[in-house]
């Protein structure tokens, strides 16, 4: 059975919605929680395809957290297969990053409910393009990445430019959490450190008008995000059917 291999970096940034759209598949999932397990080394050669997903640290915590360069190496790993890569905000900029770009800190974090625009290869994308003009996304964030080199930028948003992109025909970062559901979010504005952060970021959102713009905007971004990740899981395919003979 074909598997997928998916690095975690911490608990309370799961799959999120897409680990069900995975297994309605058939898929097998192979987590690596660098959290629990900071010196694995996976090998992505025994699987299908690679989703990276979010998390607290930055691209540049190379010394307190050496798994940034497993991960990187396995991301260069996995390109150079030729297979599907798909990165979740963290995720996003190590992707990048493997491809030569600078992540940094960015002017502005971006938390809460964001109008994301599509550019013209977002539009004529066949991964992305379900997310239409305007479509609001769940974000977190406080860093931010320059286009690699070969990618099309796919996304922005009015503050913060880079937001997806495409390298080749399989590999996708997205700055945003299409993942997300109710509960999810309810566990990130409830987390001590989410909610230090946030109420540090001195934005214009804070967790109650969350709450209230997710009680509006999640029933619109969720089959948006479903349609964006069953076309990501296309590009790795469906596990094989096993052939029944019939009995004689």
């Amino acid at each position: 059975m074909p598997r997928i291999l998916v690095f975690q970096h911490v608990a309370a940034e799961p799959l999120g919605t897409l680990d069900r759209l995975i297994r309605a598949r058939g898929h097998r999932i192979r987590f690596i929680n660098f959290e629990r397990h900071p010196d694995a080394e996976p090998e992505i050669d025994r699987y299908r395809g690679l989703i990276v997903l979010g998390g607290p640290m930055n691209v540049d915590q190379h010394g307190e957290r050496p798994h940034l360069r497993t991960e990187l190496r396995a991301i260069e790993r996995a390109l150079a297969l030729g297979k599907p890569v798909l990165g979740i905000c963290l995720g996003a900029q190590l992707l990048a990053h493997a491809l030569g770009a600078p992540v940094r800190r960015h002017s502005q974090q971006e938390i809460g409910w964001y109008a994301l625009e599509l550019t013209d290869y977002g539009h004529a994308d066949p991964v992305i393009s379900p997310l239409t003009p305007a479509s609001p996304v769940f974000q977190w964030h406080g860093c931010t990445y320059d286009l690699p080199a070969g990618a099309s930028q796919l996304a922005r948003t009015d503050s913060c430019e880079q937001q997806a992109f495409r390298y080749g025909e399989n590999a996708y970062g997205l700055q945003f959490h299409l993942e997300m559901d109710a509960p999810l979010i309810e566990r990130w504005l409830g987390s001590p450190s989410y909610a230090e952060e946030l109420a540090g970021a001195g934005l214009s959102q804070n967790a109650e008008t969350i709450r209230a713009a997710t009680a509006t905007h999640l029933a619109v971004m969720q089959p948006r995000a479903e349609a964006v990740f069953n076309r990501f899981l296309d590009l790795i395919g469906r596990p094989a059917r096993k052939l029944v003979l019939p009995s004689r």
